[in-house]
């Protein structure tokens, strides 16, 4: 059984969540602010985190930063009720897997949290992809842009992964979402346009003029072979 932990301050809000996932199968941990999100998301072995960004004691980013120094690998679904952009990268860039804004509907988070928990199989130690600079080891989930080794989140290393396969192809938002997400997806793709920009920054790519990660209007995106 999947182990969550579920960070929301608003008992109105918390309590039928956890009792939503707990009917979908999950274990679920609830926490109500950031001190103890905090030092539970470090120290469990939770499979997922649900967390918002508004938390008493220590907001949701610093409990998300927190959370993916210590465990690097565990998925975090970020919950926010403001509707600025700018709150919504800065959750990315804090290490954020993804991200539902309030009000949400019950059956778009539980797919999300389906998708997060959704691990792709493990592949061979030496299935490594190399293009344009970037080397993919699928087996470690390891990246290195330009010889040098860079961390990516979960989600991040899924998209990259998938794109560096297709190497030279565009491969469209809907077959994106669906390999990397969730196979019955449905709603916004805006997440997948956040997760682009990350990673473009992240592999040093220009986003007016990018060299890698090419953005195919009305398509999708394609990984330039160089």
């Amino acid at each position: 059984m999947p182990s969550l932990l579920l960070v929301e301050d608003d008992a109105a809000i918390a309590e039928p969540l956890a009792q939503a996932l707990r009917r979908e199968g999950y274990e679920v941990e609830a926490v109500e602010d950031g001190i103890t999100a905090a030092q539970r998301g470090v120290e469990g072995e939770h499979d997922l985190v649900v967390l918002d960004l508004g938390l008493p004691g220590l907001d949701g980013v610093e409990v998300c930063r927190r959370i993916r120094a210590a465990r690097p690998g565990v998925p975090v679904l970020m919950l926010t009720a403001r509707a600025e952009e700018v709150d919504t990268i800065v959750g990315l860039d804090a290490g954020a897997d993804d991200y539902v804004s309030k009000p949400m509907r019950v059956g778009e988070l539980l797919a999300r949290v389906r998708a997060l928990l959704r691990r792709a199989p493990d592949a061979p130690a030496a299935d490594v992809v190399e293009v344009n600079g970037v080397r993919v080891d699928r087996g470690s989930r390891r990246v290195w842009v330009d010889d040098g080794e860079v961390e990516l989140t979960p989600k991040e290393f899924d998209l990259l992964s998938l794109l560096v396969g297709e190497a030279g192809r565009v491969v469209t938002r809907d077959h994106i979402m669906s390999a990397v997400w969730d196979e019955n997806w449905y709603g916004s793709t805006k997440t997948l346009d956040m997760h682009v920009s990350w990673l473009r920054r992240k592999l040093g790519d220009d986003a007016t003029q990018p060299r890698r990660l090419v953005t195919v209007r009305g398509v999708g995106f394609r990984f330039e072979r160089g």
